[in-house]
């Protein structure tokens, strides 16, 4: 973590605002709002497009609690991460450029930037996440403004329990990734949701042990220092764009959240918010405000432990029916430092043979598990691939699957959703430089019991057999 003792000045990182952004200016109604804070000014001017400026140095007092910026930073409110992130794209991005993501996408976070001809640049990743030296490679080697066009200049991650691999980034990993993005002069875009709820991998042996929400909350230093270091927190030039979320912390339907950024960033999303959104809805501030003056930022940290133990118990339940169905089987993830474990579900034949079904990295944060079905033993998927007029069977295979699943009344996520867009020509299998014969699905452990976890994955088990 860094140190609030003496915080620098962000570098200036201004070229990066692109010309519609830079072509901004202040709401007329909004650039007065600064004398309501005078003592004693009686205010007949109207409402803030920065939100509420108590919750606002709440979350600044947040901030410094988890992450301890190391230069001077500002926050502002805004009403959720999907439309945080369409801001910061509208801040930064324009027709035509690349933006380097992950190997799998949240759908929302490209939908939006697809009409402006912005197309993904997805780096590989192993199991501490997207890999430094893929990256450095790849804008090492870049011709800028040739075929592929212009060399990106952000990085746009979800870097704990991502949405929707389940990864997490390592530290030993941020800290390389934060130094290739030094060197070329990148944005990094750390949308982070899901960082309280970070846990231990899982351990079979205690998969069914019940949570005993009785136990009191870790001291908030010994907690802090539990969690994976934030890229924000290792940040020393200002190159880090925070969104964070109170949605996925206390119920989702609340559309509010704050970004942590260099303040020349913050006063250009501050003159989109005006004219775009204004600030997020005065009772989803209201009720958050409350919430923190009732629990204090130590109380409500105590209860991002609580959620952190909910969600690990529910990634309990969803690895502990699938190890009653399968039988699993430890790999090597190919790194010595990851906490995170991959495995093989199998099933074994009755001439004793093992028969791998799909795999999957134990997510240790987050509410997702990120599944590859391995398609090389199953019949149907050779049918498929006999016809000539079926381009992408792994695709086709994929859709019958899940719709098979569903069916039944189980419903899964289609791994297709989160292909980064590359555009038209990069949409099938073979295209995307995937590998062949496999699918991938999504499960979700945020909302199921734990009954109607063990239920559909036996029925996921019967049907896949």
């Amino acid at each position: 973590m860094g140190t609030l003792s003496s915080p620098t000045e962000a570098v200036d990182l201004s070229h990066h605002i692109n010309k519609r952004s830079k072509a901004r200016h202040p709401s007329p109604l909004k650039d007065i709002i600064k004398f309501m804070n005078q003592d004693g000014m009686i205010s007949l001017a109207g409402g803030s497009g920065a939100g509420n400026g108590e919750l606002v140095a709440l979350a600044r007092r947040l901030t410094d609690r988890l992450h301890a910026p190391t230069y001077r930073y500002d926050c502002l409110l805004h009403p959720g991460n999907t439309n945080a992130w369409a801001k910061v794209v509208g801040l930064l991005c324009e027709e035509d450029d690349n933006i380097i993501v992950d190997e799998y996408v949240y759908p929302s976070a490209q939908a939006l930037w697809i009409p402006m001809g912005i197309k993904a640049v997805p780096v590989d990743a192993d199991a501490e996440g997207m890999q430094a030296d893929k990256l450095e490679k790849m804008l090492a080697t870049w011709d800028d403004g040739g075929r592929r066009g212009k060399r990106p200049h952000v990085v746009y991650i979800v870097p704990v329990g991502s949405n929707p691999t389940g990864l997490s980034i390592s530290k030993r990993r941020r800290q390389a990734l934060y130094e290739v993005c030094v060197k070329y002069d990148m944005i990094i875009v750390e949308d982070d949701p899901y960082y309280c709820l970070q846990y231990p991998p899982y351990n079979p042996k205690a998969a069914d042990a019940t949570v005993d929400s009785t136990a009191a909350p870790l001291p908030t230093d010994e907690f802090v220092a539990s969690l994976i270091p934030s890229f924000l927190s290792m940040d020393r030039q200002g190159r880090v764009i925070r969104l964070e979320s109170f949605s996925k912390t206390l119920f989702p339907a609340l559309r509010l959240g704050y970004f942590i950024a260099n303040p020349v960033f913050i006063e250009r999303l501050l003159r989109a918010s005006e004219v775009e959104t204004q600030d997020p809805s005065g009772l989803s501030q209201l009720f958050v405000l409350q919430l923190l003056r009732q629990w204090t930022i130590d109380g409500y940290i105590g209860w991002l432990q609580t959620l952190q133990s909910q969600y690990r118990q529910r990634r309990d339940w969803l690895l502990g029916a699938i190890a009653e169905n399968f039988e699993l089987m430890e790999t090597d993830t190919g790194s010595s430092t990851s906490a995170s474990k991959e495995y093989r579900a199998c099933i074994r034949g009755s001439d004793g043979d093992v028969k791998p079904v799909f795999s999957f990295v134990d997510p240790t944060a987050g509410m997702f598990l990120w599944t590859k079905f391995d398609l090389r033993a199953v019949s149907r998927f050779s049918e498929l691939s006999d016809k000539q007029d079926i381009s992408d069977p792994e695709q086709t295979f994929a859709d019958e699957l899940w719709k098979a699943w569903c069916s039944e009344l189980i419903l899964v996520t289609p791994g297709s959703y989160y292909h980064p867009w590359q555009g038209p020509e990069f949409t099938a299998t073979a295209a995307r430089g995937a590998e062949a014969a496999t699918c991938d699905f999504r499960l979700s452990f945020a909302t199921p019991t734990k009954e109607q976890i063990e239920l559909g994955q036996y029925v996921g088990f019967t049907l896949t057999l």
